[in-house]
């Protein structure tokens, strides 16, 4: 019995480093970039209406399509690919919101993103902690996707207002 747990992990945490090194060679295409910050811009004023038109419609699921993402290491990819476009988004909107606070404000946003961080790792890490398989990777690497375009249109949100 623990030899075959050891051999699972052993396939989970090589599968993982696989899909680490994969995810770094594929970088979001510049047409990939452009949709989804030209469908954040067009729903800017409904954080609600931005998640359901724009995460995952436009790079993550037509991805999932193609031949090459039919694994779970290409589904992985995919999820992440969008991930990337999605933190360069939270970050932009991270330091434009920070130069239109006060000083308090500022602290404040800070501590709100250090909490944000903490949640969002530990939410989309559990996916391996509950599912302990091969599928808890790509659904993990959606999770962070998911999270991080949700709170790069929140603090664009803010932003506005």
């Amino acid at each position: 019995m623990a030899a075959r747990t050891l051999l699972g992990l052993a396939i989970i945490l090589s599968t993982l480093a696989m899909s680490s090194a994969d995810a770094q060679t594929r970088k979001p295409t510049a047409q990939e970039v452009g949709a989804i910050r030209n469908c954040a811009a067009k729903y800017r004023d409904s954080v609600d209406e931005a998640e359901r038109q724009c995460v995952f419609n436009l790079v993550a699921e037509p991805c999932t399509k193609r031949p090459e993402a039919t694994s779970n290491l290409g589904t992985t990819d995919c999820y992440r690919v969008e991930w990337v476009i999605w933190d360069n988004l939270l970050n932009e909107n991270f330091k434009n919101l920070m130069g239109s606070l006060d000083s308090q404000q500022t602290a404040k946003l800070r501590a709100m993103q250090q909490a944000w961080i903490a949640y969002r790792d530990t939410t989309c890490n559990f996916y391996m902690d509950k599912i302990q398989g091969s599928m808890a990777i790509p659904m993990g690497a959606a999770c962070a996707a998911r999270e991080t375009a949700r709170r790069a249109l929140l603090l664009r949100f803010f932003d506005q207002i």
